[in-house]
Formats: structure tokens, C-alpha cells, sequence
């Protein structure tokens, strides 16, 4: 017997030798959220069911994505590793067809072998399937995403149907909304945010478990970094309705989780794959485009119920946190060649016990789009937040649903008719960025004056700089020594000079 089952073995007896109550985990994902809760001081927006959750969780305050960006922000979370070492560098599905590398380890596998019965429900959005297999999905694969994804009836069901045909195995249910997600390119019929879909009006469909709630744009809460505008506002309203229908699904899903038994042996984890799509939001390494909510309900770690967390932390760090909860060794493998996968993340079980010191966060994006080449890496270090644009002479580029929302089109409008923005930037700032930007976020939260040149932060550059080099190498990062040298893996210095006057 490995001694990892072995372990598992042991821990699921009581001194005495009577079985205790397998451990479980419960991953809730909002698609494109932010912070419109309660739980994250939104009182605009009605969220009971996360605020009650966020009383039974640590608050994670400084929680990041490793990329902002879907398929590969939800390979980096089942993996551990960020999208640059996974190989899910952008979207998964249609023509930009990204996936992880054949022989990368993940969760659902890792899971798997130890004799973790896992499922997902709702939005898959990675691949390739023997890498990302489950042993119950319901997904866009298989189903309507807006069936899988957004009909909290539908989900609720599902749930059930999973939780009454376990087994003695333990499980891992990951529950991925579709919610909040734009829909304005894919089914304009429902809304910007398919807020109209299963609403009971005409042609809309019925959900029968949702109360629709709906907000007026004066009454929504507008981040720092979005224009100020009435096309913004409505579309915030917008994505408040979609926000209140997931937060009426996770209420009934963890409604199932208590009526099957499982609330006192599961830990339950929800946050948000990436920022929310508004300017500086998703596909932007900006805290705005990075920063998550993040809460974890630990059954066993009750003393800090309630508690906010300042400890730094990111999704990469969900996989090692899983791992450990079920007491599973990471395995010592080679994705290419001999170098053995180190995961950089860390358990999270520690702050749910005490405060930790965590003060560092590394990410790292290729592509949104195959078409949407913007290589970024970033660091934020206690305050500092330091980004590298790789492709900095190109303009920043836009994604489609992103590109025909109501607040980019206004913003374009008002561009070009030499209108007030409303905005703490140009479009011509957006579009155009400095090779290194460096920001103090805790005296310049919008993150609008860069510090890079400014030789007072010299050291602090330096420092930031090194770290986050130290991290490419320790990933394997391929873009290490872009944009002015090419990597030789063979040569020392592995980084060989281009005199492309970069």
C-alpha cells in the first residue's frame, strides 16, 4: 500500500478505530465576479447567501488570480500551475483552441487516484479531457452552459443527483457558474449579462427557484476604475441582477449540502476566476484585473469564523490547499525534459487558523483571445505592484464581448465625439502602456502614476524585478528573457541577446 492511501487510511479512523466522516470540498467559481457583495462591503447589491457564507469563512482581502483570463485562469486553479507552465496560454474553446500540455498532473487526476470521487457543474472551459477528467459532469460539453450554468433549478438538481449517489469515497464538487458572465456577444436576446434569461417573461424562460432582483443605475456602487458614465451604470445594474441569481444558486446549493449531511465534513471555497469585464478589469495584470474574492469555510477551523484575512494569496494556492485538506503528497513528475514540477503556490490551511505573514502575489497572462497577444507578468509585493509588459509597442488589445458592451462603446463614442470620459484615463493610455509599470496601491490605489522611471523607487524596482525573474525560472517560463533576448536552454547565459534596441 502507497503510503499516501495508507495515510488517508489512518485519518479516516478515531483513536478507538471507528470511522469519522471523510472530508469533502465544495469549489463555488463565479464567472468574471468581483466584489458586488455584502461580504466585500457592496451595499448597493443584496447578496444574503454569500454574506452568511462569509460569516462561516475566513475573508481573504488580498486574494489574486495568477492570469486574467478564463480558460487559463480555471487550468491554473485545477492545476496549480500558472498558464505559462500549465500551456493553457488563452481561451479553450472554438478557434482559439488552447490547452494544457498532455502530461500536466492535475487536481481531478491527482484526486482521482486517491480515490476521490470528483464532479463539476457548470462551465468546464479547459482541456484537453484526459487531463481535466471527472467522474461526473455536467458541463458545455455535455449540456447548455446557460442550463449548466445560469439555471440555478437546473444546478440545484444536479447537485443533489450528485451528493445522493455518493459513495464511501470522499468527494470533490466543483460547482462553476456562469454567472456574472457578459452574454451581449453570444445570446444578446437574454441582456449584456443574460439578466432577462429564465426571468418568466416572454421567450425568456422561467427559473422557478430565482427572484429576480432588479437595481436602477443610480444605485450601483461604480469600481474606481470604470467610467462613470449612464452606459456604465446600466450595465452594472445589469450584472447586479446575475450577481443576485448566483447568489440565490450557491444559497441552494449549499441547501443540499446541509439537507445530504455533508455541511460539518466539507470545506467549502468560492471566488471568482479573473476581473470583472469592464476597462481595467479581466485581461488587464492591474489589481483591478486581478484582485478576487476569496472565502473558505473550513468545518474544522471555527475560531476565525467571520474574520478577515490581509494575508496575500492566490488561486494557485487552491490546489495545494485541496491537496493538503484530503492529505495528498504532490507528486515529483517532468511536464518536458528532466526539470521536475515545483508547485509555487502554498497551503492555505494555515490562515485559517492564525494570521500569516504571506506579503507576495506573482501573475502571469499570453493570450485572452488567439488573436489578443499581450504577454504580461506582474508581481505585488506588500504595496508595490510591478507589471511587465512584454509586447508594450502594440496596443493593449480587446476582447469581442468586452469590445460590443454598452460601457466600451460609450467610451469609444465619447472618444471620438472629444467628450467628457468620465474615466481616470484616456483610451489612449489604455491602449498604449510603458514596458514596466511600478505602482504604490497603498497611496495610489487607481494605480495611475508609475513610478518605474522615477529613480526615488529605484531599489524597490530592483527587488520586485528579481523576484519576479526568480519565479519565471523556478515555472519555466518560455517568455523569461523576452522581449530583448531569446531563451537558450542549452547555452549559458541561457538568455542570449537580440540588440533589438528594446
Amino acid at each position: 500500500m502507497r503510503l499516501w492511501a495508507l495515510a488517508l487510511l489512518l485519518g479516516a479512523l478515531r483513536p478507538g478505530g471507528a470511522p469519522v466522516p471523510a472530508r469533502n470540498v465544495l469549489l463555488l467559481l463565479a464567472d468574471d465576479g468581483g466584489f458586488e457583495s455584502g461580504a466585500y462591503n457592496n451595499s448597493a447589491i443584496r447578496t444574503p447567501n454569500l454574506d452568511v457564507l462569509a460569516q462561516r469563512s475566513v475573508v481573504f482581502q488580498n486574494a489574486f488570480t495568477s492570469v486574467s483570463s478564463c480558460s487559463p485562469s480555471r487550468a491554473s486553479i485545477l492545476t496549480g500551475l500558472p498558464q505559462h507552465q500549465n500551456g493553457m496560454y488563452g481561451l479553450h474553446q472554438d478557434v482559439h483552441h488552447f490547452n494544457s500540455f498532455d502530461s500536466v498532473q492535475s487536481l481531478p487526476q491527482l484526486l482521482s487516484r486517491a480515490r476521490i470521487r470528483t464532479g463539476i457543474i457548470g462551465k468546464k472551459h479547459v482541456g484537453p479531457e484526459a487531463v481535466y477528467p471527472f467522474d461526473f459532469a455536467y458541463t458545455e460539453e455535455n449540456s447548455s452552459i446557460l442550463q449548466v450554468g445560469r439555471n440555478i433549478t437546473r444546478i440545484k438538481a444536479l447537485v443533489r443527483q450528485f451528493l445522493q449517489s455518493q459513495d464511501e469515497r470522499p468527494f470533490f464538487l466543483y460547482v462553476a457558474f456562469h454567472d456574472p458572465h457578459r452574454c451581449g456577444h453570444s445570446q444578446p436576446q437574454y441582456g449584456a449579462f443574460c439578466e432577462k434569461f429564465g426571468n418568466g417573461e416572454s421567450g425568456m424562460g422561467w427559473i422557478p427557484d430565482w427572484k429576480p432582483q432588479l437595481y436602477h443605475p443610480e444605485q450601483v456602487q461604480v469600481p474606481h476604475f470604470v467610467p462613470d458614465t449612464p452606459a456604465a451604470r446600466a450595465d452594472l445594474a445589469a450584472q447586479y441582477t446575475t450577481i443576485g441569481r448566483m447568489d440565490q444558486g450557491i444559497g441552494l446549493v449549499l441547501e443540499e449540502l446541509r439537507r445530504a449531511g455533508f455541511h460539518n465534513s466539507t470545506l467549502v471555497i468560492y471566488t471568482s476566476d479573473n476581473g470583472i469585464p469592464f476597462p481595467s478589469g479581466r485581461t488587464n495584470l492591474y489589481r483591478s484585473g486581478t484582485a478576487e474574492p476569496l472565502l473558505i469555510s473550513s468545518p474544522e477551523h471555527t475560531k476565525r469564523w467571520g474574520q478577515v484575512s490581509q494575508a496575500f494569496v492566490t488561486l494557485l494556492d487552491l490546489t495545494p490547499t485541496i491537496l493538503d485538506w484530503f492529505s495528498i503528497p504532490y507528486p515529483s513528475y517532468s511536464i518536458f525534459g528532466t526539470k521536475r514540477v515545483q508547485l509555487t503556490g502554498k497551503s492555505l490551511l494555515p490562515a485559517l487558523e492564525s494570521e500569516q505573514p504571506w506579503a507576495t502575489a506573482f501573475s502571469s497572462q499570453s493570450h485572452h483571445e488567439v488573436t489578443m497577444y499581450y504577454p504580461m507578468r506582474a508581481i505585488q509585493h506588500q504595496q508595490f505592484r510591478l507589471i511587465h509588459n512584454l509586447n508594450y509597442k502594440m496596443p493593449f488589445p480587446i476582447d469581442q464581448d468586452f469590445y460590443i458592451s454598452p460601457t466600451f462603446q460609450d467610451l469609444l463614442n465619447r472618444t471620438k465625439a472629444r467628450q467628457p470620459t468620465h474615466w481616470n484615463k484616456t483610451l489612449h493610455q489604455y491602449y498604449y502602456r510603458d514596458r514596466w509599470e511600478l505602482f504604490d496601491c497603498s497611496r495610489d490605489p487607481t494605480e495611475s502614476q508609475n513610478l518605474a522611471p522615477d529613480p526615488h523607487y529605484a531599489t524597490v524596482f530592483q527587488l520586485l524585478h528579481a523576484q519576479l525573474l526568480k519565479w519565471q525560472w523556478d515555472t519555466g517560463d518560455p517568455w523569461v528573457c523576452a522581449p530583448d533576448a531569446v531563451l537558450e536552454e542549452k547555452l549559458s547565459p541561457q538568455c542570449r541577446p537580440l540588440h533589438n534596441e528594446l
